[in-house]
């Protein structure tokens, strides 16, 4: 939240993130959360909010093609994948922030008159397809699925696999997965280069995936085999080398 209020886009630093979703001791069980009740409640922002603000009330119809519509999606999509794969414990998430639920809540009080209207949640925003909103809760009940597919995935250790905050590139990985981000709000980058266990990769989640909103600038149906490199043969380790546009963020599983 703090990032959101206080910096530009080109500000953000990917290192500093990951250290503050990682910041506890190995045997310290935590729930991780990108947002909780408090900001959904009347008086505060959520993250989509925080991102889209008022245009969420005017540019949420598919085809409307608005720029802070747009960033908005991708980056609530990233936050939230950051957030929930880095756990040493449980995600949790509050009801319809999932989606980006456009509606603070306000429970029946002196102050509003005793009145419900906003002591709700509306879940037909997401179960209609002409809006936007399902393309956020879409890709949250995938980024689920990828985790739950991996036995006790919190149990495995998060290993930072390289971080580089000039270009805005952060990746890590738990088990046979491997997490890449690009916070770059501009910079697009071909053959991008990352040390990992050797082998061959496939994509298993892509924020920029046109299912979940994006614009599907790659192409996910190709396999990526790692090349040697002489320096690194003794640790088992090749270069994965990799197409990331800009704000987006991929998952890719080693067969």
């Amino acid at each position: 939240i703090k990032t959101l209020k206080e910096k530009i886009d080109e500000d953000w630093k990917p290192s500093s993130m990951f250290w503050e979703v990682t910041n506890r001791r190995n045997e310290e069980k935590t729930i991780s959360y990108a947002e909780s009740h408090d900001q959904a409640l009347v008086g505060d922002k959520t993250i989509i909010f925080h991102l889209i603000d008022a245009d969420m009330y005017w540019f949420m119809q598919k085809g409307d093609e608005n720029y802070r519509v747009n960033r908005g999606i991708a980056l609530h999509k990233m936050i939230r994948l950051l957030t929930a794969t880095t756990i040493n414990g449980g995600y949790l998430n509050f009801m319809g922030n999932e989606f980006g639920h456009p509606e603070w809540i306000d429970f029946p009080r002196d102050g509003n008159g005793w009145s419900y209207k906003y002591a709700r949640r509306q879940w037909d925003l997401m179960d209609n397809k002409k809006l936007a909103y399902h393309y956020m809760g879409d890709f949250d009940a995938a980024m689920l699925r990828v985790m739950k597919s991996v036995e006790s995935f919190q149990t495995y250790p998060v290993q930072e696999i390289w971080h580089n905050d000039g270009d805005q590139v952060l990746a890590y990985m738990r088990e046979n997965l491997v997490f890449i981000f690009n916070f770059n709000p501009v910079t697009s980058f071909t053959d991008y280069g990352f040390l990992v266990p050797t082998g061959t990769y496939e994509v298993v989640l892509n924020t920029d995936d046109k299912v979940y909103g994006g614009y599907g600038f790659a192409d996910d149906s190709i396999k990526h085999a790692t090349a040697p490199d002489p320096l690194y043969t003794p640790h088992k380790k090749e270069w994965l080398k990799l197409y990331i546009p800009a704000r987006t963020a991929v998952i890719v599983k080693k067969n």
